[in-house]
């Protein structure tokens, strides 16, 4: 589960190699936060690299920090062999980036946004004409290409900020949160259109907060929590890490998940995480033959469960062992990331 999995990459695969990152924000004599601390990162060529982690996790900020965009406090940082902090202009060409909220005109049309970005980028009318017709053809809004952003729906206005970053047509893409507020058809467009340019040879890193995405796409994952990364790994790789399968039980007396919870925890020896809410548990198992002495345990006890059912551990599960809470960004979370 951690890096020791994978020897270092030969440098010239590396389309991003950052080693010992740190971001922090506030004044001397004030509070200082490290919102990225001591991250180290390789992403291989033609690899989607997803970075997983709840908001205020510090993922937009170690991108921003990559894409020079934010000044990097200490460590080091190349693309493709460039320094981030020497030749940030290179960097530059060598990227494109789609953040969180989209950077197009909302007052333009589809096609205007797209032809002014290819004339700010150099390219001659004509050109910038050509090359936005093709990308509105490509990401599915030619029909919608005379009308105004403000018009658009948050699915469209993802899929046309992606194609305004694929322009210059950079070899590494970053996509922060692509999918954030999306209906699920439209995020399952996305991801077949990530799954596109990675088939046409870009590189791609992804930060996620969502633990599906990540799954679906992701060749190898870095976990991020409180700025610092607490594992990497290929997603079945993280999951092993938590054992070969789950036994998910649930309660037919909610009141007794804790006592069940104490049951499994001498029958196996480990605790299983709880779902009080849904007079539940989770149980890691070594293997699946664990299950039936937990099964038998409880029975034993006179506790009656009314579903038993053994599964892969899941991104969540994964997380929940790595930093002792879930996924999720719960109401006090703080978005010391987001800014950039």
């Amino acid at each position: 589960m951690n890096d020791n999995l994978h020897p270092p990459a030969p440098r010239g695969d590396l389309a991003v190699d950052a080693t010992g990152l740190v971001k922090t924000f506030g004044r001397p004599g004030s509070n200082i936060v490290r919102a990225v601390d001591g991250v180290d990162l390789q992403v291989v060529r033609g690899e989607v690299f997803g970075v997983l982690g709840p908001n205020g996790a510090g993922k937009t900020t170690m991108l921003s920090m990559l894409a020079t965009l934010l000044p990097i406090d200490g460590g080091h940082a190349s693309i493709f062999g460039v320094d981030v902090v020497d030749q940030p202009h290179r960097v530059r060409q060598l990227l494109g980036v789609t953040g969180q909220y989209a950077s197009v005109d909302e007052n333009l049309t589809a096609t205007e946004n797209l032809v002014l970005f290819a004339r700010l980028l150099g390219h001659r009318w004509p050109a910038a004409r050509t090359i936005a017709a093709d990308l509105l053809e490509r990401f599915g809004l030619t029909e919608a290409a005379t009308r105004q952003i403000k018009n658009f729906s948050g699915g469209m206005r993802r899929r046309l900020d992606l194609a305004a970053s694929l322009i210059s047509r950079p070899p590494l893409i970053f996509l922060d949160e692509p999918t954030t507020g999306l209906d699920p058809r439209t995020r399952g467009q996305m991801w077949d259109t990530i799954r596109e340019l990675v088939a046409q040879g870009s590189t791609i890193l992804l930060t996620t907060q969502y633990l599906d995405e990540a799954d679906q796409l992701a060749d190898r994952i870095a976990v991020i929590d409180a700025g610092r990364k607490v594992a990497e790994g290929t997603p079945e790789e993280l999951k092993a890490g938590v054992g070969s399968s789950t036994l998910h039980l649930r309660l037919t007396d909610r009141t007794q998940t804790a006592a069940a919870a104490a049951v499994v925890e001498r029958a196996l020896g480990e605790a299983p995480v709880l779902t009080p809410e849904a007079g539940g548990l989770n149980v890691p198992l070594a293997n699946a033959d664990g299950a039936g002495e937990v099964l038998i345990a409880l029975r034993q006890a006179e506790l009656s469960i009314t579903t038993a059912t053994v599964r892969q551990p899941t991104l969540d599960e994964v997380f929940l062992a790595l930093t002792g809470h879930h996924s999720e960004t719960s109401e006090n979370d703080t978005e010391t990331e987001e800014v950039a």
